[in-house]
């Protein structure tokens, strides 16, 4: 896996001051992408154990609370096999620390197993560990700029923790309009 890029006070991605992780790779090509040289999988730098390393120890100060993964496309298949233990590894050593992840992929895709195309033998593993999933593909002609934490209102924000208690789709209560610009 390639990354493009690490934010590691970001404010933008996620409640509160996190470290964001822009992973390269994406086969969505959203029309209107404000990452689109992250679509290449060769984009950015290589992934490594010092990268990773470098990565947990960003989360361990008390004001960092947690980490985002976004792109390029995080729920891949091929960048799967690497956030699977990043993830694990958190959980592990920075267990306060919540999980983000951008995906194009909408929770119904990911969660059905017949879809090749983005459900692996990671990813449930991933979407367990996820405290917020903000799914589906950017969509320019539904850009909304007052939705807090999404480029477009197909775009949801779920709460991943209680979505998989219940069985059923959650939104989280960041899925709301941002009213501080209204």
């Amino acid at each position: 896996m390639n990354y493009g890029q690490i934010y590691y006070a970001d404010v933008a991605n996620g409640i509160g001051c996190r470290t964001a992780l822009f992973v390269s790779g994406c086969t969505h090509h959203c029309k209107g992408c404000f990452n689109e040289m992250t679509w290449d999988f060769n984009y950015g730098q290589k992934y490594t154990k010092e990268v990773e390393d470098e990565i947990i120890e960003s989360l361990k100060p008390s004001y960092i609370d947690g980490l985002t993964i976004l792109g390029g496309e995080p729920m891949e298949i091929v960048n799967q096999k690497e956030i699977r233990p990043l993830l694990e590894r958190i959980k592990k050593e920075v267990p306060r620390a919540s999980i983000w992840i951008y995906s194009g992929y909408t929770l119904e895709e990911l969660t059905d197993a017949s879809n090749k195309r983005c459900h692996g033998e990671d990813t449930d593993a991933i979407l367990s560990m996820t405290d917020i999933l903000v799914d589906g593909e950017f969509e320019l002609d539904k850009k909304d700029l007052m939705l807090r934490f999404r480029g477009s209102s197909n775009q949801r924000v779920i709460d991943m923790k209680e979505t998989l208690k219940s069985g059923k789709t959650v939104l989280s209560k960041y899925n709301d309009r941002d009213r501080s610009r209204m």
